[in-house]
């Protein structure tokens, strides 16, 4: 991908999640979110049944995996779900 990243937003119900995490766990999520901020289709497709869903992705890492929505418009990730594992 060439130019600026997305803008990450997250969700409220995220963002209480990502309040409660351990240190190491909230600095792994920014890192994935870093990443996926710079490359938006660089982790797989929430539901690969879905055609119309290709925006929607799902990135796993260890214990943490979140859900984001890729609006291609307005170049934004919109976190919808942090899920810790730990």
């Amino acid at each position: 991908m060439t130019g600026q990243p997305y803008a990450v937003r997250i969700s409220a119900p995220a963002a209480k999640v990502l309040d409660t995490l351990p240190e190491h766990a909230e600095d792994t999520a920014w890192d994935v979110l870093d990443a996926a901020a710079a490359d938006p289709w660089g982790f797989r497709q929430f539901n690969t049944d879905d055609p119309e869903g290709k925006d929607v992705r799902h990135a796993t890492v260890g214990q943490l995996s979140l859900t984001y929505w890729v609006n291609r418009p307005l170049r934004r990730l919109s976190v919808l779900t942090i899920t810790w594992l730990g």
